[in-house]
């Protein structure tokens, strides 16, 4: 972590090499308006990330993370209000007008979306929608652009790739559509790829297939990646960052190495306490938070995750500052756990 010029945090992949960053978000802030009620979804997030790095972004569903994503590419409706700054190698993306940033999308920054089935035309050809999207940022001609959708079928794994570019979407299972979209995301060779819940709708052995297919390219490829998540375990098995978020805001931040074996922050250690554990007696109930995330529109005063926290204090009733306790390790608490075993419990 780093502190910019304007006295933001910024969560630095590699800090030696924070000038090479890809990505540097900074004060992030995105926020829906009607008129009755304005709903703060991002609340200063900032990071850098650097090219060649996986960087998951974690929490429970509404804490922020898929908006923070698809502010990036300018995906929010028209209702949203973004704020602060996004710079991907040098260039402000903020504010940048609609065409340009559609020059962009797919080029410098793709994305794969949770659901293949909703995202992919039901009408259309696999082979058809890939080669669209290689045609809108190449000047190949068609038969060179079916050439390239085919290679890229094969590049993701696909079996027998120049039979499904003929198929449709209802043809292949869910593994083969999630394939299908990765292949579209990597039509244009971006340098960035942001995979949203990309394999939550998975059965897990798919899910492990898709992941370590992600991890491949990403060597392969050279991509920096952000990981949208609610699932730890994916987190701490391929990426190598992790940013909690909780309400809106980076809660903790470290190496995936150092995070999942030093918790400090409770909301993440009853995250992890929440997962699955091979130890623990079958047919019992998993562990839950208890409560429910606070109501974005209304954010309580201190802490946010004070109402739900069972080391909550007076002092939670101001907000902990999100600082670097330990080297490269942030939080934001001012009641840490002091150490923390491998299921997550503090001791």
């Amino acid at each position: 972590m780093s502190i910019d010029r304007a006295g933001n945090d910024v969560l630095v992949t590699d800090p030696e090499s924070a000038t090479r960053s890809l990505l540097e978000v900074t004060d992030l802030r995105v926020y829906f308006a009607s008129a009755r009620q304005r709903v703060h979804a991002v609340n200063g997030l900032s990071y850098r990330l650097q090219a060649g790095r996986m960087l998951a972004i974690v929490g429970e569903s509404g804490s922020g993370k898929s908006v923070s994503a698809r502010a990036l590419l300018g995906l929010l409706p028209h209702t949203a209000q973004v704020s602060g700054s996004v710079r991907f190698d040098g260039t402000e993306l903020v504010g940048l007008p609609e065409r340009e940033m559609r020059r962009r999308r797919g080029a410098d920054i793709a994305m794969v979306f949770q659901d293949p089935a909703r995202s992919l035309n039901p009408t259309m050809r696999i082979g058809t929608q890939i080669t669209e999207a290689v045609r809108a940022h190449s000047d190949l001609d068609r038969n060179a652009a079916r050439d390239r959708a085919v290679e890229l079928l094969r590049l993701v794994r696909l079996a027998a790739p120049q039979r499904r570019f003929f198929e449709y979407p209802h043809q292949l299972s869910g593994g083969m559509r999630q394939r299908v979209m990765i292949a579209i995301a990597l039509a244009a060779s971006p340098r960035l790829l942001v995979a949203d819940e990309a394999t939550t709708a998975l059965d897990v052995t798919t899910q492990a297939q898709i992941m370590e297919l992600l991890l491949e390219l990403q060597q392969r490829l050279g991509m920096a990646v952000i990981m949208i998540t609610h699932d730890l375990g994916l987190a701490a098995s391929y990426a190598q960052d992790v940013i909690v978020m909780y309400a809106g805001r980076a809660v903790e931040y470290a190496q995936a190495s150092t995070l999942f074996t030093r918790v400090r922050m409770p909301y993440t250690r009853a995250l992890l306490g929440a997962l699955p554990q091979l130890e623990r007696e079958p047919h019992t109930l998993l562990p839950v938070i208890p409560g429910q995330p606070p109501d974005l529109s209304a954010l309580p005063a201190g802490c946010p995750f004070r109402p739900r926290c069972d080391a909550a204090s007076d002092d939670c009733a101001t907000a902990p500052p999100f600082a670097e306790h330990e080297p490269g390790h942030w939080w934001a608490c001012w009641h840490p756990a002091e150490e923390t075993s491998q299921d997550g419990a503090s001791r």
